[in-house]
Order: C-alpha cells, then sequence, then structure tokens
C-alpha cells in the first residue's frame, strides 16, 4: 500500500481527500490553492471543526469503524501447522477422524459455550441498540456470550431513579430488561451468558445492584477505559432535550446544553447535535481489588474485566490485579476499531495492535506463572480486528495455554446489519439482480425474486428447530455467520491440526513466517517457532529415525 493510498483510506473515514495523489506525509497536496474543490483534512476541519475527528457524523448510528493502517505484524504473520498422522481428543477411527466431530465446546470463565466467541460489550450507541435484536438472539441460537456494554441505563430516557445522597440509583429500565429479555428469549439456560458492563457512571447510578436484584445477572463485567479507544464512551445526542436529560445524570455533554447562547444556536439550526462523553476513571490497587470482593459477596458467578491496549506497564498492573483479585475471565481489545464514535487519530495512532498486545498478554502471564506455578489464570479473549476462524486458530493457539475465547463487536454487527438490509430488501421486493448474483446462484438458474430461505443457508434449520418461529433476518444472518462460517471454518482447522478438542491447541500448532513476528515472539519468550526452523528440525528428527537396510 503506498503512501498515498494509506493517507486516502484513512481520511475517508471523516469524509476527507486530497486533490492530487502525490499528496505530502501531513496529508497535504504540494502545492495547496484556495479554489481546490475539495476537502482535505485541513480544510474540512477549517470548517467543522471537532467533527473531524470522527468517523462521518452523517452516518453515527448506522456504521462502524475501523482503522485501515498497517501495523507491520498480524495474524497473517503466522502459518497454521497441520498434521498428516494420528488424532488427538477424539477416538483413533477413520470413520470418527472427520471434521465434524471435532469439539468446539470451551468455557468462557465459568460459563460453558458451544462457540469460544464472545460479543464485546455494545452499550449505548445507537448501532448496538438498533441491531440487538439480531445479535442478542443470534448469540442465543449460537450457544454463546453477549455484553451489554456501558452507558445502557443511563441514556435509557425511561430509566428510573431514586434520590440518594450522592448521585440517584436506578430503580427501573426499559432498555436494560429489553436487552436483557431479547437473549434469554431463546437461550436454552445452558451455553453462553448475559453479561452486563459497567463504566464509571454506571457506577454511579448503582447499576450493578439493580441487575443483580431486578433481572438476576450473575455474570458481570468491570471496563476500564477503553470505551472510544481509552478516554470514555462517547455518542451523538440529536435533540436539545435529550442533550439535557443526559447531562441532569452526571454525562459530561458538548457543547454545553444549559448555556442561553449554545440554546440559541441550536434552536437556529447551527448546532448539528450535541456529544456525550464518559469519564476516564481514576482507580487504585486497593479501590479495584476492593470491588471485586464486593461483586463476588453479591453472588456473581463470573466476574470479567475489559479493557484496551494500554502502554505495556499498565496492561501487566491490570492482569496482576485480575489474577490477585481471581477473577474469571479478562478480555483484552487491541487497536483500532469501534462502533463509530472513536477518534480517528486515536484509533489510527493510539493503543497497541491486536497482536502485539496478545504477545504482550501472554508474556505477562508466562511471567506469572513461572513466579507461581499454582496461580490460577484466569480465562483471556482477545478482541480486535478478527473476523474469520484462521485469525481464530492463530490467537488461540499463540495464547494458549491461556487464550480460550475470541471477543468480537463489528464482525457480528456487519452480520446484523447486512442481514437486517437483505431482509428488507426480500420484504419490500427490492432484491436486485446483483445481490442474487453476488449470492452464488448458477449461472442461468438466478430467481427472479428471493425468499429469506433462499437467501439464508441457515434458515430452514432454525425453522425446523423453532417450529416456524419467523426469525429477524439479522438474528438468523448472525446464527450463521457463528455457526455456520466460524464454526464449521474452525473445525476443519482442527481437523487438519489432528486436534479435535480446543484445549488440546498450543503454540506449536502455529509458526511465524516474517521476521517482525520472529522479533516479537522472542522478545516474550513465546516458545513460537519459525516454519522454517520447525520443519528442519522435524526433517532431521524423521531422517535419523528411518531404517534404511
Amino acid at each position: 500500500m503506498t503512501k498515498f493510498s494509506m493517507l486516502t483510506h484513512q481520511t475517508s473515514m471523516i469524509g476527507s481527500r486530497t486533490r492530487v495523489e502525490d499528496s505530502c506525509e501531513s496529508g497535504l497536496c504540494p502545492i495547496c490553492i484556495a479554489d481546490c474543490p475539495v476537502f482535505c483534512e485541513v480544510s474540512k476541519s477549517a470548517l467543522r471543526g471537532r467533527e473531524a475527528l470522527y468517523p462521518r457524523r452523517e452516518y453515527f448510528g448506522n456504521s462502524t469503524a475501523g482503522t485501515p493502517k498497517d501495523f507491520g505484524f498480524s495474524y497473517s504473520d503466522f502459518q497454521i501447522q497441520f498434521e498428516v498422522r494420528g488424532a488427538h481428543g477424539i477416538e483413533v477411527d477413520e470413520d470418527k477422524v472427520i471434521f465434524p466431530n471435532a469439539d468446539l465446546t470451551m468455557h468462557w470463565g465459568n460459563i460453558k459455550q458451544k462457540l469460544p466467541i464472545v460479543i464485546a460489550g455494545l452499550g449505548s450507541t445507537y448501532v448496538a441498540k438498533r441491531n440487538w435484536d439480531g445479535l442478542a438472539i443470534g448469540a442465543a441460537l449460537a450457544g454463546i456470550s453477549i455484553t451489554v456494554g456501558e452507558n445502557v441505563v443511563g441514556m435509557d430516557s425511561l430509566s428510573q431513579f431514586a434520590n440518594h445522597s450522592v448521585y440517584p440509583q436506578v430503580i427501573d429500565t426499559d432498555d436494560m430488561k429489553y436487552r436483557v429479555n431479547a437473549y434469554r428469549e431463546f437461550w436454552d439456560g445452558e451455553h453462553g451468558d448475559i453479561i452486563v458492563q459497567k463504566n464509571v457512571e454506571d457506577t454511579r447510578l448503582g447499576v450493578f445492584n439493580y441487575v443483580t436484584s431486578k433481572l438476576d445477572i450473575t455474570s458481570l463485567e468491570l471496563k476500564f477505559g477503553q470505551g472510544a479507544k481509552a478516554i470514555g464512551g462517547e455518542v451523538r445526542l440529536a435533540s436539545l432535550e435529550r442533550a439535557k436529560l443526559l447531562q441532569d445524570r452526571g454525562y459530561l455533554v458538548f457543547p454545553d446544553p444549559s448555556d442561553p447562547f449554545i440554546v440559541d444556536q441550536w434552536n437556529a439550526g447551527l448546532i448539528p447535535d450535541f456529544e456525550r462523553h464518559s469519564r476516564v476513571g481514576l482507580s487504585t490497587t486497593e479501590e479495584i481489588l476492593e470491588e471485586i470482593d464486593q461483586i463476588r459477596s453479591s453472588g456473581a458467578k463470573n466476574i470479567f474485566i475489559k479493557t484496551g491496549a494500554y502502554r505495556p506497564a499498565a496492561t501487566a498492573w491490570l492482569l496482576r490485579l485480575g489474577v490477585e483479585g481471581k477473577v474469571d475471565g479478562f478480555t483484552f481489545d487491541g487497536a483500532g476499531g469501534g462502533t463509530g464514535m472513536s477518534p480517528v487519530s486515536m484509533m489510527n495512532e493510539g493503543s497497541i495492535p491486536t497482536v502485539y498486545l496478545e504477545a504482550l498478554v501472554v508474556g505477562c502471564l508466562d511471567m506469572i506463572k513461572k513466579r507461581n506455578p499454582n496461580a490460577k489464570i484466569p480465562t483471556v479473549a482477545i478482541a480486535g480486528g478478527i473476523a474469520n476462524e484462521t485469525q481464530m486458530l492463530k490467537a488461540l493457539a499463540m495464547g494458549a495455554p491461556y487464550v480460550k475465547c475470541i471477543a468480537m463487536a463489528r464482525a457480528p454487527l456487519t452480520a446484523a446489519m447486512k442481514s437486517k438490509y437483505i431482509g428488507n430488501a426480500i420484504s419490500n421486493g427490492a432484491i436486485t439482480p446483483a445481490v442474487l448474483n453476488n449470492l452464488g446462484f448458477p449461472k442461468g438458474k438466478v430467481p427472479s425474486s428471493l425468499t429469506l430461505s433462499e437467501a439464508f443457508v441457515e434458515y430452514d434449520k432454525l425453522q425446523r428447530e423453532y417450529k416456524g418461529f419467523k426469525f429477524p433476518a439479522s438474528a438468523v444472518g448472525v446464527y450463521t455467520y457463528f455457526t455456520s462460517k466460524l464454526g464449521i471454518g474452525l473445525k476443519q482447522l482442527l481437523a487438519g491440526t489432528r486436534k479435535f478438542n480446543l484445549d488440546l491447541v498450543d503454540r506449536h500448532d502455529i509458526a511465524y513466517i516474517s521476521q517482525r513476528a520472529k522479533e516479537v515472539c522472542d522478545n516474550w519468550d513465546l516458545n513460537i517457532e519459525s516454519q522454517e526452523s520447525l520443519d528442519f528440525e522435524a526433517v532431521k528428527n524423521e531422517i535419523y529415525s528411518g531404517n534404511y537396510e
């Protein structure tokens, strides 16, 4: 990728571009002219100011965003190592050693799951709310967990609060109850669970007390920063009334909706919307350990920590606290995506990219284990741009024996949004020939219209299992993505390694194929060999053990 194309793709997130191709490092054209017909990042910023910090505001609530930056090291720097002999985790029988028999069940914390996937915290942002049915129902049908993210209670205009000496405490909600019930309606009661997350504002509003006492939530997650990539969750607000409501509930709202001048500007149509921000929070070692104990004493069966890609010492601190506090799981989210309101500069240029972060986390946990072999290590989920089964297996192998789960947000959101769009197009008779061709119908057999059964390969299976229940197209899409694509794909890869149980995957199931991967892995002493050296040693062992008489 050339420097220009990188700049072009990055600025497309905010709706800017350059007039000529040979743009400078700054993103400016070599010669800038006053009557230029296009808006580069600087010229758009001169008019729209802080709006240019975020992905295009006109798509907020109907989009997700991710950095196009090449971080120089990714899961593609590893190759999966296949085997042709034997089988592990299954009866050694040719009629049973087949990929459909690979076992993908695992435990996320104390939660048994059918797949090693958790939908990461999707909170108050509109894109999550608008697609919640598809995400929650699809996750329940697939037998995995889903996390209700930050600020859901505070953003719910129908939430009710009781006065308290310090902060109002929530006593009833609409949105939180809906999200929990949407998942539980199709939950089998055994596989997966619904997890509720909290940040600083949620703590002040008493969200954990509410969900545990009123909604019987037993899986809870503490979030440290990370929302909007390290500075707290952010959303856009489309009305003055809503901006005032959230300001009254303690949120930071910009511009200030209580300022008469701002009100006049709003009424004159000079302010397109308001921004709601969360606080970053301040925590000490003692406060965190005490809070973990308090949550556990409330009857929680699972305590998770979700955090972002902070500097190595901060990551090590959180790992140490989690192990000392005996939490049940960690989610570490690498740079740099989000649900549409993370600052573009922070997604592109801040935090630790996913694979570097996993190497750091695994290296730290190896150090803890070396210092105390009896230390109980929480299960770990890795997040940050993972969207296919090869990335999943490589992440599980690289992180063995600690990484047990893959956390996803943007990928299932994409599945839900696209499936909802196709479902609506089918209902309205608006499916185009291009869509039909892209769905892979054989040439000459493209139907003139489309049904849900024809569009979604798992639709009929769900109809049989649930006696004709009409699931939303978005839920069918999320379920199909998880079980049919990722699930079957992961089973095939496991069969290729001849390991038919996820617990058997280890670091020798991948090998690095680049110098950068070698440097990173060696730096953290991850005991991952290069494909060249691994093959060379294996060749020697086979050759020297042969009988050539």
